[in-house]
């Protein structure tokens, strides 16, 4: 009879723990109303495929050439800007194409001597 009522205060305690354990994992009605309610405010990931890119290529409007990275519409290939022109040098190669090269961690112009090089065969 003693050991029993030794447990006696450890009841609220293991209370507590089930009822985080019932609110963690959705546990009793309110908890699953709350989660319900919570998951409808959450965004969406986006797909794990390309169907979210190919929809909005789809629907782009160009007369001319529509830039498959950008879906910017210009007149010639070499002319489409960089996705993050704020952050990306453009530079024109042969035949029309372009790349563009992350400013960051270049000092001003190296970006420019670094395609140069590669142009070369040098880099």
């Amino acid at each position: 009879m003693r050991l029993p009522l030794a447990f006696l205060p450890l009841l609220p305690l293991a209370a507590a723990q089930f009822g985080f354990f019932d609110q963690m994992f959705g546990g009793g009605e309110s908890g699953h109303e709350q989660h319900t309610h919570h998951q409808q405010h959450q965004p969406q990931n986006n797909p794990s495929d390309a169907s979210l890119y190919q929809n909005r290529y789809q629907q782009s409007v160009c007369n001319n050439y529509l830039c498959p990275d950008s879906l910017a519409c210009v007149h010639f290939p070499h002319h489409c800007p960089c996705s993050w022109d704020a952050n990306e040098e453009k530079f024109e190669l042969a035949e029309g194409h372009r790349i563009c090269v992350s400013r960051r961690g270049f000092k001003p112009g190296e970006a420019a001597r670094k395609v140069e090089l590669a142009r070369k065969g040098l880099l």
